[in-house]
């Protein structure tokens, strides 16, 4: 059977048939949606480079964050309808301007669509590092069915407690279920490996975005993957939350930039773990000018 005709691919478990027009949580369709593709120079120095990262950024999200700063194409779904060969021509066209790899943002509910147009690709000459740029939130059956087409996974882990997820989120059970995926995406591809010019070929970068409010939750989420993975995986401590004017009035401590000492605390805090191998960010990326427009380029 088609995944998509009893559609699992996420931890919600929809089980709608998406072959026929049914719609579940994440409000995507059989049909690859996509909002921009571009280069992209505001990765992780090790994926950005000086070319740039080749970006894919899906339409629609599995996830509902409240406060998400690309809301535009998440939850209102704005972007384009294309084919499998579109996809596949667009890693093209990226490749061919110079990208380090092909960064596929949000692509959860159409790994079976992005899985064929990867073989496509290949079978045409791509041969950069594909980059899986995800929420975590993931069911292990549709990150096994991506072994062998992922060479970098590029996870979030947004909470450690379950009150946090589910208020924000409305993403139940999120930390249990995000450790259980990295640990397959790290048992993939492993640690990190990089090439001459210092970009990665191959491995893990978990993110963490602090949120106002939550340093406790982020010390403890620093704690589980220092514990469990050491230096063995690279963590990006993120300082760009942005608030935005959609928020309703029930997340007013939301409301508020992310307090630079509490960021501060944070790395000297993973600096006493022992953690090594971390990106951190400077405090003006904090802005909505960082956010990239969606006009279907």
């Amino acid at each position: 059977m088609n995944i998509l005709e009893n559609c699992t691919l996420c931890p919600r478990n929809c089980k709608i048939d998406r072959t026929k027009g049914e719609i579940g949580y994440c409000g995507a369709t059989d049909k690859i949606k996509v909002a921009r593709s571009s280069l992209h120079f505001w990765e992780e120095p090790c994926i950005s480079g000086t070319e740039g990262s080749g970006t894919v950024f899906f339409s629609h999200c599995n996830m509902g964050c409240v406060f998400c700063q690309n809301h535009e194409i998440s939850k209102n779904g704005l972007g384009k309808e294309i084919s499998i060969e579109e996809l596949s021509d667009i890693f093209l066209v990226l490749a061919a301007q110079g990208a380090n790899n092909i960064n596929l943002v949000t692509p959860t509910h159409y790994v079976p669509q992005i899985i064929k147009a990867i073989e496509l690709s290949k079978a045409k000459g791509l041969h950069l590092p594909i980059l899986y740029n995800s929420s975590g939130y993931e069911c292990l059956e549709t990150l096994k069915l991506l072994e062998g087409y992922i060479d970098i996974y590029l996870p979030d882990m947004k909470y450690f407690n379950d009150k946090y997820a589910i208020k924000y989120s409305n993403a139940k059970n999120y930390f249990d279920i995000s450790k259980k995926a990295i640990n397959e995406m790290f048992r993939q591809v492993g640690e990190c490996q990089f090439d001459e010019n210092g970009l990665l070929k191959k491995g893990v970068i978990v993110r963490h975005l602090m949120l106002p409010g939550l340093l406790f939750d982020t010390k403890k989420i620093l704690d589980y993957l220092y514990t469990t993975y050491e230096n063995k995986i690279y963590i990006s401590i993120m300082s760009q939350y942005t608030p935005l004017a959609t928020l309703p009035n029930k997340f007013e401590e939301l409301k508020k930039k992310l307090n630079p000492k509490h960021y501060d605390a944070i790395l000297d805090y993973a600096t006493s773990l022992g953690i090594e191998n971390a990106y951190i960010q400077e405090g003006e990326s904090a802005s909505e000018s960082f956010i990239p427009e969606f006009f279907g380029e």
